[in-house]
């Protein structure tokens, strides 16, 4: 077994223990289903929207949520094959939609931390968003969709990706926001 899939078997079985205790599972089968398609971080941003004072920021974000889905899911993912965790025999306790692409990186690990980091850019949210994207990117392991180099992978590129978006679109400094 290489170090990857020892990687990926080593936290798969950090999991085991949880899988199956009714709240766990529908916690995280809720935050996966939620952020299907970025929805759940394109309604934060529309609800961020709101306010005059952080509307650039959230319309940044829910821009550069929609190119990230493309980057991720149509060009980066075709350079990869890598095949998901999904074991048919294990039952899943809940519904759940199973993406079609490859499992490298996950898509939505890579838009939790993309978003948490734009909709977050000064200090009030943090400690709200980056906590939720670490559990959304969680759910993608607990429910068998994603390895977890899949999850850290899409992590790392996602606050890279954020990283970028801020450089080539600043948002002028707003003490109160």
């Amino acid at each position: 077994m290489n170090p990857l899939d020892r990687f990926d078997t080593a936290v798969d079985r950090l999991f085991l223990p949880l899988r199956g205790r009714r709240q766990v599972d529908r916690l995280f089968y809720t935050l996966s289903a939620l952020a299907d398609h970025s929805l759940l971080w394109e309604l934060l941003a529309a609800t961020l929207a709101i306010s005059p004072r952080r509307r650039p920021r959230a319309l940044r974000a829910g821009a550069a949520l929609g190119v990230e889905s493309l980057l991720i899911n149509v060009i980066v993912k075709s350079f990869f094959s890598r095949k998901r965790p999904i074991d048919d025999s294990y039952e899943h306790p809940h519904y759940l939609r199973y993406p079609l692409t490859s499992s490298f990186p996950s898509g939505h690990a890579t838009a939790a931390f993309a978003a948490a980091s734009l909709l977050s850019e000064h200090k009030r949210g943090r400690c709200l968003l980056y906590p939720l994207a670490t559990l959304i990117a969680l759910s993608r392991i607990h429910v068998r969709i994603h390895h977890a180099s899949d999850v850290l992978g899409g992590a790392l590129i996602g606050l890279a990706y954020a990283r970028l978006v801020k450089s080539l679109v600043p948002l002028s400094p707003n003490p109160n926001s």
